[in-house]
């Protein structure tokens, strides 16, 4: 807009330079003239109001602000006098507005550093609040206001303490994801038409999977050995286990849930109709299915052993699991490769399971 008010201007002034030669009779007849194509204008327009740019009404307002009233009236312009001088009015308002702003604004920014320690504080420790946080600023030796922190925590989204003080179902499983098994039964149909039950458990810390087995009839026997198998096989790995997850299926016999209390593992029934509870083992269900049993045919109990069977090996030994930065189960991820000879000359073997539903990729030796 500058720019343009200094073109306007400059052309302004050149044309008042023409005027300067012109004999005041040449003046009268090109006002007159002017004056007449105005009225002609206006005639065509009716009622259309005419849009004046930002410099077009500076220019006006500038050039025309000092004559009286009286001349405004008897000047034929497209506008009426009072907006002219609204023009100006907002002109200098905004002129003053300009100049009274401060060089320097308020108090400077609190440096990044600060602010995720704020944050940092105040996720780490739910029942904190913004003064306990500033406490604990002043104990670092980091010296900032009260109100300071509390804006750092209320600008990152942060609910006040008694609001972050509840802790959910999902923080209950993270916190608590080393002494955790999820438990539950899958179904699945054979070639024949049979239905299969499958029983799982799943390590919530290391996403370590345990197919208890695959039987047609989930007996309370059945399910009662397969909690013996499975407190044996915690003992054997001196797992720290504490608590097992499972829905409240009529599979689970109460034998079930003595068994593994003997065993100092203490049974928690997920709700009704919620899922969530035990979000980690039926998550891994979802994804048997998409792997292994949708790609597969499978003949009888034999057969889906034999299948789940390679499928826990993949899944515990070779697969990544996101949940755990895609580490292995029962692996840790390897070193990267970082010489470029290496890497340009990586050589790869596919070692199929199952007739290559399944594949493993490694180094050749």
């Amino acid at each position: 807009m500058l720019l343009r008010l200094a073109y306007l201007g400059l052309i302004n002034t050149f044309a008042l330079l023409r005027l300067l030669p012109m004999t005041d009779r040449d003046k009268d007849t090109e006002i007159l003239v002017l004056r007449h194509q105005i009225t002609v204008l206006q005639r065509q327009l009716s009622d259309t109001r005419v849009r004046f740019s930002p410099t077009d009404r500076a220019l006006l307002a500038a050039l025309l602000h000092r004559l009286p009233r009286q001349a405004l009236h008897r000047l034929r312009l497209l506008v009426r006098p009072d907006t002219i001088l609204r023009w100006h009015r907002d002109l200098m308002r905004r002129h003053h507005a300009r100049m009274s702003r401060p060089n320097r604004p308020g108090r400077p920014r609190t440096i990044r550093s600060v602010r995720v320690l704020v944050q940092r504080l105040a996720k780490e420790n739910p029942s904190w609040g913004y003064r306990r946080v500033h406490g604990e600023l002043l104990v670092l030796g980091v010296k900032v206001a009260a109100s300071t922190v509390w804006q750092i925590l209320t600008d990152a989204g942060i609910d006040p303490a008694p609001d972050r003080a509840s802790s959910t179902w999902a923080q209950f499983l993270r916190s608590q994801a080393e002494f955790l098994l999820g438990c539950d039964f899958f179904e699945t149909v054979t070639l024949t038409g049979v239905r299969m039950y499958v029983l799982v458990v799943i390590e919530h810390a290391q996403r370590r999977i345990r197919i208890l087995g695959a039987t047609p009839h989930p007996t309370a026997a059945w399910v009662t050995q397969a909690a013996r198998n499975l407190a044996m096989d915690l003992e054997d790995a001196n797992s720290r286990t504490r608590f097992l997850i499972h829905d409240r299926d009529g599979k689970f016999p109460h034998l079930f849930d003595t068994i593994l209390a003997d065993a100092g593992i203490k049974v928690v029934l997920s709700g009704v109709q919620m899922p969530r509870m035990n979000s980690i083992v039926e998550r891994w269900i979802q994804t048997c299915q998409h792997e292994l049993l949708d790609r597969t045919l499978t003949w009888n109990q034999r057969h889906l052993l034999h299948a789940l069977r390679e499928y826990e090996r993949f899944y515990n030994s070779h697969r990544p699991h996101q949940g755990i930065a895609n580490a292995r189960p029962l692996q840790p991820l390897p070193e990267s490769i970082t010489d470029p000879a290496q890497i340009t000359r990586l050589d790869v073997r596919r070692r199929p399971r199952l007739g290559g539903i399944l594949n493993e990729y490694h180094h050749a030796a």
